[in-house]
Formats: structure tokens, C-alpha cells, sequence
């Protein structure tokens, strides 16, 4: 009986206690602790246990670490495998576990940045690894007081470390100049939709320039064409060629809209930043844009990988093209090739004839003599027009850089996972690359001088992140953009017998 009246004392001892503690965690936030933490210094619990010490309650560091917990709520995103974009699309788990192992080797701990509210007061919050927390309250709430924050606590913080920005916050840490200690991970998110850089104004040449007499052709070329054309329109990849030539269009009709349709041949393997880029030109009052995928392709749910690039191009590219153009009855329709990129299209003429089954033959050319273009199409014939066959790689880059062009962001070096396959450097852009038995995501700054399927299309190592940096790096090259396209080397199946197949 004694123990019996023993073992009663404590457990009113233990709820005693318990309940002065649960008064003491209701009382604390409301008052001190709450006060204290959204102050607009930066804190982590210890450092604001310290501070506590000095105030009537004197809570423990458990005390604190409840406390901050209660505040905080689940708000707070705490691991990798849940930081989200903008748009609420999480990071490629493919990359996790490769990304961990680098990052240790690297000595970079993480830290995921985020923007929180705590009782209404926006709160910027690092999150480690281990799960610490360290944050700043934004009091003012002024325009510009989150970059300011946000600087603020990664100086507070020091060292070394990896950032890897959660939810809205990553354009806020786009204001941000980042100091050298920190890795930016941000371009490891999946891409965002695509935003124009402000328009600049363009100052006018001060002498006459080669680029000049190009664009003067180019837009001659457009114009003769549509004058022909009984249906025109322009097959548009999303890239840097398509651009230029999209460019050169709107020059050649200014001030009316572009008078034919952008034409889009998805194979639903292309980059996510392409097709982010595309969204942002479909969203364009002023262009008209097609979009076809083959129907072949989603009921096989045909891919490169089971496919094969040969089969896979054949049917979400070469058939997909063929069913478009005669859905649409175009009869000329503009391209982008140029003659420098690969052999079978140095022999093309700026307009080449196809036949009734789009069919290309090299072997019968019109002459184009002094820019004579012959534009007469009998039995059924379509017309490609090709109108920077004469345009060089660099010479596209520095008519992108004159004319402040956008571009789909792949074009500029960033922070990519990739594995290097069949000596092509080919990036993991989503959950459907399937990794081979003991292949490795690596993690390095590349960037790609051609688009299409990401399986297919191999980047390259390279630091420039601008217009400049890229002219400036290819002035030096004399590798082939085309050298990482997969499906240039596809066996039995070159790229001119493909263009007599009906490729483009």
C-alpha cells in the first residue's frame, strides 16, 4: 500500500510538472521567445537561448527548442527530397543520392534556403542537413527587405556550404550576389517558365557590318518565299537557328505580325527548359504556333531508350513532320539549317525542292546562280527554304548578341547533372532517364550548343554563361556543334538519307 501511495505522489508530481511546462511553452512564444525571434536578427536556438537567459522566464534549451518548433509549425521544409520550385515541382530524385555523395566530397554541407511565415511575419530560414535552424524575420516588409534578409543571413551563417532555395524564394535569391563561399544549386531545380530579360535599347552601328549584308539576304529570301507561297510556314525548333529566323521575320514583315505559323514537331522528349521557352512564345498575341506530336509515338509511348534514336527520330520527328505538312497544305516552309553544321546540308539549296512524299534528291538541284531562286512547284511538290544556309555558328551567336535575342536558357552555362554515356555528356533533365548499371550523375558546369531530345543531345563543358563568353569560346573552337547530336551517328541511318526520308 505504501508503494501504492508512493508511485500516486509522483505521477501527480510528473502532471505537475507537465502542466507548468505546458503553461511555460504557451506563455513563452506569445511573449518573449515569439517577440524575440522575429526581431529582424538573425537566430538559432542557441543564440537566442542565450539571450532569453537574461529575460523573467529563463527557459532551458529544451524549453527553446519546443518552443521554436510550436512557433515554426511544419512550414519549415527540412530535406532535399521536398524542396519544390515555384511551380511545386520537386527536384529529380534521380540525382539525390549522386548529389549527396558530391557534395561530401566536396566539403559543402547543405543548406536549404526558404521563406517562411511565422504569425504573419515573413521569416527567411536555412535549414542544414542535420536539421538547425537559422533565421531572420523581414519586419518592414519594404520592397527589397527579402534579398536584404536573405544576404544577411548567409553572412551571418560563414563558411563554406551548399544553398539550395525552396518554394518562391528562388527568384528572390536571383537579386542576390552570392559571395564565394556559397555553390548556388539553384539550376538543379526543374525549370521555372521562361521570363524575358528587360529589353534593352539597341544603339545603332557605327559602321557598316558583314552582319548586315547576312540579314539584308536572309530577310530577301523570307520575303521572295512568301511572295511564292500559297500556304507558308516555318518549322521552329526552339532554337538558336529558329531565333535568328524568327528574328528575321518579324524584321521582313515589321510592322505586321509574322504572316505564317511557327511550326513545333514535339517529340515529348525535349528539354523542360524548352519547352518552358515555348509556353512563353505561345503566350505571344502576335505569333501564331502549331504543335503536333504523332500519334504513333503516344500509343507506342515511343522513346529513345527502348526505341533506339533511329526509330525514335524516324517516328516523332521524320512522321510527325510528314503528317503536319499535309494536315496543314503548306507548300513552303522555312527551315533552319545551315550549311557549316554537317555535310548533307552543304550540299542544300537555300530553296530545295521536295517531292510528293517530301522526299529529298540531292542529285537533282536546282542551280542557284548570282541568288536566282527558281520558285515554280509542279506535281505536287513542296518547297524547304532555308534562309541562313549561308550563316556560320559564330555568326549566329553575334546576330543573337546585336539584337538582344532571348534564348532558351540551356545555350548558357550552369550547374547540370549528366552522365557521361558512349562519350556524349547527356543530362539527367528528369525521373525518365534510366541510369545503366554503375553509371554516375555527375555534377559540373556545361552547357549545349545544339537542342533537340535531351537523351539524344550531348552538352558540353563550358564556363560561359553569357553572349560574349560564348563568342568568345567558339572563336577558339573547331569542333562541329552537331559532334554531340546522337542521332548524326545513328548506324545505317545518316543524316542525308534521313533528309530523303523526309527530314527536315
Amino acid at each position: 500500500m505504501a508503494q501504492y501511495n508512493i508511485l500516486v505522489k509522483k505521477m501527480y508530481i510528473w502532471i505537475l510538472e507537465l502542466l507548468l511546462l505546458v503553461i511555460k511553452l504557451r506563455i513563452m512564444p506569445k511573449h518573449s521567445l515569439a517577440n524575440t525571434s522575429l526581431n529582424g536578427h538573425t537566430w538559432t536556438v542557441k543564440t537566442l537561448h542565450a539571450e532569453l537567459q537574461d529575460t523573467p522566464e529563463t527557459p532551458s534549451l529544451r524549453t527553446v527548442h519546443r518552443g521554436i518548433a510550436e512557433l515554426f509549425g511544419s512550414a519549415v521544409v527540412k530535406s532535399p527530397d521536398l524542396v519544390e520550385n515555384a511551380s511545386g515541382k520537386r527536384l529529380n530524385p534521380l540525382i539525390l543520392p549522386a548529389l549527396a555523395e558530391w557534395l561530401d566530397s566536396k566539403k559543402r554541407p547543405l543548406e536549404i534556403i526558404q521563406l517562411v511565415f511565422v504569425e504573419g511575419t515573413p521569416t527567411i530560414v536555412l535549414v542544414s542537413s542535420k536539421g538547425r535552424l537559422m533565421w531572420r524575420a523581414v519586419v518592414r516588409g519594404n520592397p527589397g527587405d527579402i534579398p536584404k534578409a536573405i544576404t544577411s543571413v548567409i553572412k551571418d551563417h560563414g563558411g563554406k556550404f551548399a544553398l539550395l532555395p525552396h518554394g518562391t524564394l528562388r527568384q528572390e535569391l536571383s537579386k542576390v550576389d552570392l559571395p564565394g563561399n556559397v555553390l548556388n544549386l539553384t539550376s538543379l531545380l526543374p525549370p521555372e517558365p521562361f521570363v524575358p530579360e528587360e529589353p534593352q535599347s539597341l544603339s545603332a552601328p557605327n559602321s557598316h557590318s558583314y552582319l548586315d549584308d547576312l540579314e539584308r539576304e536572309s530577310i530577301n529570301i523570307i520575303r521572295e518565299a512568301v511572295a511564292s507561297a500559297r500556304n507558308p510556314g516555318m518549322l521552329f525548333s526552339m532554337g538558336k537557328d529558329s531565333m535568328v529566323m524568327l528574328t528575321l521575320a518579324r524584321k521582313a514583315f515589321a510592322p505586321a505580325p509574322v504572316p505564317f505559323p511557327l511550326v513545333v514537331i514535339d517529340t515529348r522528349w525535349k528539354f523542360q527548359d524548352m519547352y518552358r521557352f515555348r509556353e512563353h512564345l505561345q503566350a505571344d498575341p502576335n505569333l501564331s504556333v502549331i504543335v503536333h506530336v504523332n500519334p504513333e509515338a503516344i500509343e507506342r509511348n515511343v522513346n529513345p531508350f527502348d526505341f533506339g534514336s533511329a526509330t525514335h527520330t524516324d517516328i516523332t520527328k521524320t512522321q510527325a513532320l510528314r503528317q503536319v505538312l499535309d494536315a496543314h497544305q503548306f507548300d513552303f516552309v522555312f527551315g533552319g539549317a545551315r550549311r557549316d553544321e554537317e555535310k548533307s546540308r552543304a550540299k542544300e539549296r537555300v530553296f530545295s525542292v521536295r517531292n510528293a512524299n517530301h522526299g529529298w534528291d540531292p542529285k537533282r538541284q536546282r542551280p542557284e546562280l548570282w541568288n536566282l531562286y527558281n520558285t515554280t512547284l509542279v506535281d505536287g511538290q513542296t518547297m524547304r527554304v532555308f534562309p541562313i544556309s549561308n550563316w556560320t555558328e559564330l555568326d549566329v551567336w553575334r546576330y543573337l548578341e546585336r539584337e538582344k535575342v532571348d534564348l532558351v536558357p540551356l545555350y548558357y552555362s550552369a550547374l547540370r547533372p549528366y552522365v557521361k554515356r558512349n562519350s556524349a555528356l547527356l543530362m539527367v533533365d528528369d525521373e525518365r532517364f534510366p541510369l545503366e548499371e554503375g553509371e554516375q550523375v555527375i555534377f559540373d558546369h556545361i552547357r549545349f550548343r545544339t537542342l533537340g531530345c535531351y537523351p539524344l543531345t550531348g552538352g558540353v563543358l563550358s564556363r560561359a554563361e553569357s553572349l560574349g563568353d560564348i563568342i568568345a569560346e567558339l572563336e577558339k573552337s573547331h569542333i562541329s556543334e552537331r559532334s554531340s547530336r546522337v542521332i548524326d551517328f545513328d548506324q545505317g541511318a545518316s543524316m542525308e538519307q534521313k533528309k530523303k526520308d523526309g527530314y527536315f
